[in-house]
């Protein structure tokens, strides 16, 4: 990938039902070495946090539609940072530091193998704007366990596997992201093929 990446349309329409992603998702923790293709990734993301039908809102749902996530996608090409407006990547480091991903995370290997993982971080100031800091943090984690959702289910409707990962030294990993300091590390979502 280039340092900004225009990702494919997303598919608004799939070939799998609801009730089928529901019935098959399981973590996988097992990956081939099989690379994902920026169809897929495209898809993923935008399942997350993507804008749907040219409306500001995004696929899952934010009190007071306020938005305090922001996605980074982890490859073996470098960080990523994903913007819900213009459907992009942009390179946000570069290199390989899945390993050191999974060392931040408890040395869970399958983060070292997954092709993918999307770290999801939250700006906490975002939603106590309106909801105070005491309130705002609950939001954030309500929409926190949608988007993984989200990103879980579209896994399955590509045939691929994920698994959602909250073990994990905070601080480590915020280290290794090298994310603003604003942007704390909530979930790690490694996804790939399953072996």
């Amino acid at each position: 990938m280039t340092k900004m990446t225009q990702l494919p349309d997303p598919r608004m329409k799939g070939t799998v039902s609801i009730e089928e992603t529901l019935v098959l998702r399981r973590s996988v923790r097992r990956f081939t070495d099989q690379p994902l293709t920026q169809d897929e990734i495209s898809q993923l993301l935008w399942s997350t946090q993507g804008i749907r039908g040219g409306r500001v809102r995004r696929t899952a749902p934010s009190a007071g539609a306020l938005y305090p996530l922001e996605l980074y996608a982890v490859m073996q090409e470098g960080i990523f940072h994903y913007d819900p407006a213009s459907h992009t990547l942009a390179l946000f480091r570069e290199g390989d530091v899945r390993g050191d991903l999974c060392r931040a995370s408890l040395n869970q290997e399958f983060i070292q193998e997954a092709p993918l993982t999307v770290a999801i971080t939250a700006v906490y100031e975002r939603i106590a704007v309106k909801y105070g800091q005491a309130r705002g943090p609950r939001y954030v984690y309500m929409e926190v366990g949608h988007a993984a959702q989200n990103l879980a289910l579209q896994a399955v409707a590509l045939g691929l596997g994920s698994v959602p990962v909250g073990a994990f030294e905070d601080d480590e990993v915020h280290r290794v992201l090298g994310v603003p300091q604003d942007h704390e590390p909530l979930y790690l979502l490694p996804v790939g093929h399953p072996a």
